[in-house]
């Protein structure tokens, strides 16, 4: 790395400036690079700055500052879904395509509990991007562990769009029982 490295609060300060500036998730990697650290130092200082209280959460795509006024005008459903692993980009694909965003998927598991992990994908190149992240980096789908049971926060700005959603997930067979 060349360049001057940026230390400790003031790094952690330009991290979350870029974070709100873009208003897109941004890579670890492409954070390291701005302050010519590791990218193990910018998940440290990403943790820093969570516990500080600052709306960071972490996507397939990358980091992504959220404050809750872009979550407040945003209404959310539960889904509970079920399907194999080959149909996870199908189930992707025709949520985004109604217009929903897919905020995390849930699991409950007989030893750890409910286990969550971020998805936040809004469209299909965000899809996309997440599906190849799963296959380059050889994960399993949390819901691999559930015989394919899960659940889905799905986000949507009205309530119509999210029960249209609901309405195509249950026509292709994925939908187990929503939750209001």
């Amino acid at each position: 790395m060349a360049g001057k490295k940026i230390l400790g609060d003031e790094r952690r300060q330009v991290i979350l400036d870029h974070l709100i500036t873009k208003q897109a998730p941004i890579t670890g990697g492409e954070l390291a690079k701005t302050a010519n650290v590791s990218r193990q130092v910018i998940v440290s200082d990403i943790t820093l700055l969570k516990a500080k209280g600052e709306p960071i959460i972490a996507t397939s795509q990358g980091y992504l500052y959220m404050p809750s006024s872009n979550r407040d005008s945003m209404i959310e459903r539960i889904v509970a879904c079920q399907h194999p692993p080959e149909r996870a980009e199908e189930e992707l694909f025709l949520l985004v395509d109604h217009g929903v965003t897919v905020k995390d998927v849930k699991i409950e598991h007989g030893v750890y509990g409910d286990l969550t992990a971020s998805i936040m994908v809004s469209n299909r190149k965000e899809v996309e991007q997440f599906l190849t992240k799963i296959q380059e980096t050889q994960a399993a789908y949390l819901s691999e562990l559930t015989d394919g049971v899960h659940l889905h926060t799905l986000m949507a700005q009205d309530e119509a769009t999210l029960k249209k959603a609901e309405h195509a997930l249950e026509e292709a067979g994925f939908l187990m029982k929503s939750y209001s």
